[in-house]
């Protein structure tokens, strides 16, 4: 009888992908996915580090697992588990603990771990900052209900001061413009019209080439490789910065006919000195200019944004110049979050 193999996800679209792409090993190997909530021999712990509720669900969810079958193997692998091993060493429910680098040969290690019959908790987390390539699971299809998601590009050089990201993720690692095209075009035979192309800081994607390539490759290139692909009807865009936003970019991408014009354009503060504090790359002013090419080509744009309120050292004149922005720039909807910890 096969193994079932029961997953748990918390965090992002990428992480969501990532999880995809791991039943899609189990599944190749002849394990059985079943829900979270049933009997399994097998669960796997996809954790989130970006806030401290997202880790509390993680450790609320490796005290669940035991109770739904205490004789499985419990694995924890993801962002969490990435940057807090020795934490989750003290946890004696868990038996498998992955860095981000080890989720493409989970089977593998799983079953070395089943045959070796060890009673001590297997550790395999790699050192993610010394990652120089994109770690690529080969054509995966994550749909959400009539879409797909797609990963291009990991890591994150940005290291805002409120951030985990880039020790857990590493620096940025683009996947391959061929290896991209090939996933979406099996996707488009499926049916699937609509793609969403994500990534841990899209914007990014490309840059990790420059020393091996003598033409520099963008997220633009890539944008208009994907448009070529029949089949696929719309692009959607994970979340952008406004850097990334200018007059090329825009006149190339409204040459694109099945760009979605609807953009996630990340913000976390409009006062400039609160961006200053958070280490971010651009100013009000930036952000404005974005808007401004986008809703020039785009009339019935929607944009989106995230906001930080609470960050350290943020007085009231400063989420006042926060809320003034707001108002000013008239977004379509916002999610609005208090400053964590984590």
């Amino acid at each position: 009888m096969a193994k079932k193999v029961a997953f748990y996800t918390l965090g992002c679209k990428v992480n969501q992908y990532e999880t995809n792409a791991m039943e899609q090993q189990f599944k190749n190997c002849g394990y059985d996915i079943v829900k979270n909530t049933e009997i399994a021999d097998i669960y796997v712990i996809n954790t989130c580090t970006v806030t401290n509720v997202a880790e509390r669900k993680s450790r609320q969810m490796l005290r669940r697992v035991k109770e739904i079958n205490e004789n499985s193997i419990l694995i924890v692998c993801g962002c969490y588990a990435q940057v807090a091993e020795k934490e989750l060493e003290q946890i004696p429910e868990i038996d498998i603990i992955l860095g981000i680098n080890e989720k493409n040969k989970i089977v593998e290690i799983v079953e070395k771990y089943i045959k070796s019959k060890d009673a001590e908790t297997l550790e395999q987390v790699s050192d993610v900052a010394s990652q120089k390539e994109f770690l690529d699971f080969g054509d995966v299809t994550y749909t959400e209900k009539n879409r797909a998601v797609v990963k291009v590009q990991d890591g994150c050089n940005m290291f805002c001061t409120y951030c985990l990201i880039p020790y857990a993720r590493g620096r940025i690692r683009s996947r391959k413009i061929e290896s991209v095209v090939s996933e979406i075009t099996q996707i488009a035979k499926t049916g699937i019209k609509e793609v969403v192309i994500t990534g841990i800081h899209v914007e990014s994607y490309g840059k990790d080439f420059d020393d091996i390539s003598d033409k520099k490759i963008r997220l633009i290139d890539l944008l208009e490789a994907i448009n070529k692909i029949d089949g696929i009807e719309r692009i959607r865009l994970s979340s952008l910065e406004p850097n990334v936003i200018d007059e090329e970019f825009i006149q190339r991408l409204f040459k694109l006919n099945k760009i979605c014009d609807h953009f996630h354009l990340s913000l976390q503060s409009g006062c400039d000195s609160t961006l200053k504090r958070m280490n971010r790359k651009y100013t009000t002013q930036t952000y404005k200019k974005a808007v401004q090419l986008l809703r020039e080509n785009y009339p019935e744009v929607k944009l989106t944004t995230d906001v930080i309120v609470g960050f350290p050292g943020e007085t009231n004149e400063e989420f006042d110049s926060t809320y003034k922005f707001l108002k000013e720039i008239k977004f379509y909807r916002m999610h609005v979050f208090k400053y964590s910890k984590r």
